[in-house]
């Protein structure tokens, strides 16, 4: 029993909790640490079609340090900062003077009849080029993880890499910050439920979110999916034109900086 206990891997229940974790911190920043247990539950509700009693939604904030604005705590641990944590390193300084020095990464969420998606894309700060991107079912890190490996197989930057990413879970557990050491990248983290420090992906989503996600009441999965694909890699990055690049592309404006 001993053994079997030791060697087997997390339970279900384990998977789900981490799952519904990620989830309720989304909600939670979404609406800037101002919804409590009883309106997440009707979020998830009515947006995820998931009924979660609010005790449940209680101890997983609470477990993640997230208190609504303004709330008693009944119980006061004393505070620990996580190692995984970076300083800002970019401070709201968004130009770059080449490109592959600085990446910002972050992810949002597509809704479709069907359910859920999860978008992770990284942006080349001095093209506002997408390098990378990831679309999933699901939140754990692999999302983050697997996307910036495709981007770093395709772009092949060098060392020292800026990788600036807010503080979600994805971003600050262990498998992503080893992944960032191994290869010689230095990472960099938004303050604490502060947009702005990430400016350059908040812009990019909006945009993203009005020029396809408004248009189209996506129906299945598979269709948000290719009506994605082909907007980054047909459009986006190739055709859209940006008045910060001079009225270049972001692929005309990486090539000349060759």
């Amino acid at each position: 029993g001993y053994y079997k206990n030791r060697n087997h891997g997390p339970s279900n229940l384990e998977i789900e909790n981490d799952v519904l974790s990620q989830l309720l911190a989304q909600i939670f920043q979404e609406h800037k640490e101002r919804y409590g247990s009883r309106r997440i539950q009707f979020i998830l509700k009515r947006d995820y079609q998931l009924t979660v009693s609010r005790r449940r939604i209680t101890r997983l904030l609470q477990a993640q340090g997230l208190f609504t604005r303004g709330a008693r705590r009944k119980y006061r641990r004393q505070h620990q900062e996580n190692p995984v944590v970076q300083g800002n390193l970019v401070n709201q300084k968004f130009e770059v003077e080449t490109k592959n020095t600085l990446w910002f990464g972050d992810i949002t969420y597509i809704k479709t009849a069907e359910g859920t998606l999860y978008l992770s894309t990284y942006i080349d700060a001095y093209s506002r080029r997408v390098v990378g991107y990831q679309i999933e079912n699901h939140m754990r890190d692999e999302l983050v993880t697997e996307c910036l490996m495709e981007a770093v197989k395709h772009e092949k930057p060098k060392k020292g890499l800026i990788i600036h990413v807010d503080q979600g879970s994805q971003y600050t557990g262990h498998r992503f910050f080893d992944l960032i050491k191994e290869c010689g990248f230095v990472l960099s983290h938004s303050r604490k439920g502060n947009p702005y420090d990430n400016a350059v992906m908040e812009s990019f989503y909006k945009t993203l979110k009005r020029e396809v996600l408004a248009k189209y009441g996506f129906k299945t999965k598979a269709d948000a999916i290719v009506k994605i694909v082909d907007y980054l890699e047909n459009y986006y990055n190739v055709k859209r034109i940006h008045s910060s690049l001079k009225y270049l592309t972001p692929n005309e404006y990486a090539l000349s900086s060759n």
